[in-house]
């Protein structure tokens, strides 16, 4: 059952005594001040029975910690030593002094029922609706930028030898529980032991230069992860009660098997050359994938992709994508999600040269959006591209740099695009061939499904507005960058949905930092120097006056600080007073 905070402030409170000193425009500060909007109980009600059971600690408080979790980048136990004696942290929570408010395991099962309720992006919503409570955000019309950055996974990645160890390992566990045996000796009956040891490589008492041997020691893993797969039938028949676990740990096995083996036409097992699409490269983590930021720059793990409001910066839409994901996947509901998030409409999405492709165009204008993006160029070669080319698609006509045309058009089938075919005497009379053509053959000139979308994609690039959006699509690398120094690019959990909440508490970390900033500024008093009042009051009379205004300060907290302590002995102690 929900449990709910007293209404009434505590005594003791440290906010009543410290904030101050911790500082009102600190983060800190700004959650002791307005946590009571912030993050209320009601809002969690969801989450716990309503009429049963004994009262939790309240939910406000547990997100208020998961919070300061977030910008504090620290771990459970790290979190729940805070509360206890971290000054920032009780002014921050309202928390006495000796107070403890939650413990690790509570805390834990707090963020997994947010995770399991999928209540993050109220969570996002939440540091909105504070931005406009706080007035640094008005408007119900934003523009949006879109942009993503990788986040490593905290799956271990290894070769394919380890790699199979790690997912007839996992089998043998879950079938040593069905049988309710221990593992080492089940492990041992089934002459599985060389697998539970600290490497299966570093234990193999081969030689790693020799093929051969190399070779031998891959055949007999796969003969043991296909004996253990034979067992893993047999098990689910047996235990139907297990139907679902079973069959999960054997596919895993079976696509590690599948995706890096291949059977030699002699007999025996070699690793398969190239790699794989969609290979799985982590057993602990299924989820994570090769990825490639750039043509050098590579990563294992996942995605993350960011939706920003351009005008206030503040982060309004977060998603998670497999680490070989293309950047542009998901993009319009990162647009639908910022317009839940913001209640607002958006006008306008802004991204780089990856959200400029042909489909992603074509479903943005399927909902009549407006999309800003560079549109990829094509190369080819020293010879003309394709944007030397003069394409007219109302006349279904190509002009080439030499001035040629030809309507000879092919079509690929429908939404499938075609190109267009120059004639091969013409190509071969042109002065200009060597710099057009390489082969025989006249030029042909590609159309895609979306080619009117792009030429009009092009043409809103050259106008002022097009230039201006592109020019300020970089909030959304600002916003990446404060995700960063929030510790989001390397994940805290396994799979991308803990992840994805992960992020979201960075999210909603940053978009407060800067509330918490505008609010600063906007409630800063603008001081009058020149005004005798002020000067007056900044100006001590004599060095005797500030020393005993000062030691009066001083006493006056000193007898505050001694109550305290009197008070909490005799709640402490009543059977000696």
């Amino acid at each position: 059952m929900m449990g709910e905070r007293s209404a009434q402030d505590k005594l003791f409170a440290a906010d009543h005594i410290y904030l101050d000193y911790v500082g009102r425009e600190t983060l800190y500060g700004y959650l002791a001040q307005h946590r009571g909007q912030l993050f209320r109980d009601e809002d969690f009600a969801i989450l716990y029975c309503r009429d049963n059971g004994r009262p939790s600690v309240p939910p406000s408080v547990a997100v208020s910690i998961l919070f300061l979790r977030a910008y504090d980048s620290v771990s459970f136990v790290e979190a729940i030593e805070r509360t206890k004696y971290d000054l920032r942290w009780k002014v921050a929570l309202g928390l006495e002094m000796e107070e403890v408010p939650i413990q690790k395991s509570a805390l834990q099962e707090f963020q997994a029922r947010l995770v399991l309720h999928e209540q993050g992006e109220a969570l996002l919503k939440k540091s909105i609706d504070e931005a406009r409570r706080a007035g640094y955000v008005t408007s119900r019309k934003i523009r949006v930028a879109l942009d993503t950055t990788p986040t490593l996974g905290k799956g271990a990645v290894k070769d394919t030898y380890n790699l199979l160890a790690d997912g007839i390992e996992k089998l043998a566990c879950r079938l040593a529980a069905v049988a309710g045996e221990a593992i080492s000796s089940w492990a041992d009956k089934q002459e599985l032991h060389r697998y539970f040891g600290s490497s299966l490589k570093g234990e193999a008492a081969i030689d790693w230069d020799d093929k051969a041997q190399r070779e031998q020691l891959l055949t007999q893993i796969v003969q043991d992860g296909r004996r253990l797969l034979s067992l893993a039938e047999q098990a689910r028949q047996e235990h139907p009660e297990h139907a679902e676990a079973i069959p999960a740990d054997a596919a895993l096995l079976e696509r590690l098997i599948r995706q890096d083996v291949e059977e030699k036409p002699g007999g025996g097992c070699q690793i398969k050359e190239g790699t794989e699409k969609d290979r799985l490269i982590s057993v602990h983590d299924p989820e994570m994938r090769h990825g490639r930021k750039s043509a050098s720059k590579t990563f294992n793990g996942h995605k993350t992709a960011v939706a920003v409001a351009m005008e206030s910066q503040l982060i309004c839409g977060v998603e998670v994508l497999a680490g070989n994901a293309g950047d542009q996947e998901k993009a319009l509901d990162l647009v639908h999600q910022a317009e839940r998030v913001m209640e607002a409409q958006v006008e306008e999405t802004v991204g780089d040269c990856a959200y400029g492709g042909g489909p992603t165009r074509k479903a943005f204008a399927d909902e009549q959006r407006l999309l800003t993006a560079k549109v990829p160029t094509s190369h080819n070669g020293e010879c003309f591209p394709k944007s030397a080319f003069a394409i007219d698609l109302d006349r279904m006509e190509v002009r080439c740099p030499a001035g040629q045309t030809t309507t000879e058009y092919e079509s690929q089938g429908v939404r499938r695009g075609g190109h267009f075919l120059f004639p091969d005497a013409t190509c071969q009379a042109c002065c200009l061939r060597s710099q057009c053509v390489r082969g025989q053959r006249g030029r042909s000139i590609s159309i895609q499904p979306e080619e009117r979308l792009q030429q009009q994609a092009r043409a809103h690039n050259q106008t002022q507005a097009g230039q201006q959006s592109l020019r300020e699509r970089v909030v959304v690398e600002h916003g990446i960058a404060r995700l960063v120094r929030l510790g989001i690019r390397q994940s805290r959990y396994f799979g991308k949905t803990k992840t994805r909440f992960q992020v979201i508490m960075a999210a909603v970390v940053a978009n407060l930092s800067l509330v918490v900033g505008f609010s600063h500024r906007e409630q800063k008093p603008a001081m009058n120097t020149s005004d005798p009042e002020i000067q007056a009051l900044s100006t001590p009379t004599d060095a005797q006056g500030g020393f005993l205004a000062h030691a009066w300060i001083c006493w006056g907290r000193l007898q505050y600080f001694l109550l305290e302590h009197v008070l909490f002995g005799l709640v402490a102690n009543p059977a000696s007073s």
